[in-house]
């Protein structure tokens, strides 16, 4: 049987529940099986999801409630929902607790992060230093966009090498580590592009979206075949 990873929806729309077909394709292209699993409101379920699941896949999506990591509100804050917000946070800790695999991707790296107890920057626009432009404007979501620099000795590092060149479609990022995770990748103006938990058997976080990436570029790949190889041991 092939290895069941539950991708976590990515928001609602229009009374509806979605996931990017991106990550779908990514999970399947990698050898495991993909398995959507909606918002719910019951603990019970939760675990079910954790106890079906071998992996985990947290996608991209809108902003997280700042009260959620202890901040209020700040201009540049995006569009949020605390309900999603509260579901996917309590998901991610009941995982943590299984230390089954979890890759997180753009909105969910900051859903690791304040799940861990770690704060978000609310928006690059509005922080006290120089940043690059981190939202980008191109016709394909595969382009490129900058280099983000992996720290020595890390998962990131053993996984795409150095650096990597990446995609950016993001106005926010952690600010505060959440407890248990280190930063492993970083962009020129040290904006935290990667994170992971050491102690945990595969725990990453990034904050591009490698899974519009395949093509383009082909290593991203190495980020979906670990967490099926993970989630298969």
């Amino acid at each position: 049987m092939k290895t069941k990873i539950g991708i976590i929806i990515c928001g609602l729309l229009d009374n509806k529940q979605y996931v990017s077909d991106a990550y779908i394709q990514a999970v399947k292209s990698a050898g495991g099986l993909p398995i959507v699993l909606p918002m719910v409101k019951s603990k019970t379920v939760i675990q079910e999801y954790v106890s079906l699941c071998d992996g985990f896949l947290f996608c991209g999506g809108g902003d997280i409630t700042p009260l959620l990591f202890g901040q209020e509100p700040d201009f540049g804050i995006g569009t949020t929902d605390i309900t999603l917000d509260l579901f996917q946070i309590r998901l991610m800790k009941v995982i943590l607790e299984s230390q089954k695999p979890v890759l997180a991707i753009c909105r969910g790296m900051q859903v690791l992060n304040v799940a861990c107890g770690g704060t978000i920057y609310q928006d690059l626009n509005q922080v006290d230093f120089e940043t690059i432009n981190h939202m980008q404007t191109s016709v394909s979501r595969k382009d490129i966009s900058h280099k983000v620099f992996f720290a020595p000795k890390t998962r990131m590092q053993r996984l795409l090498g150095d650096f990597a060149y990446t995609n950016s479609f993001h106005h926010q990022a952690v600010d505060c580590l959440g407890s248990g995770l280190i930063a492993s990748g970083t962009t020129g103006d040290d904006i935290v592009e990667a994170i992971e938990m050491p102690s945990q058997t595969f725990v990453v976080g990034v904050q591009w979206h490698p899974e519009s990436m395949l093509d383009s570029a082909p290593n991203m790949k190495q980020l979906f075949h670990a967490l099926i190889h993970y989630a298969e041991n």
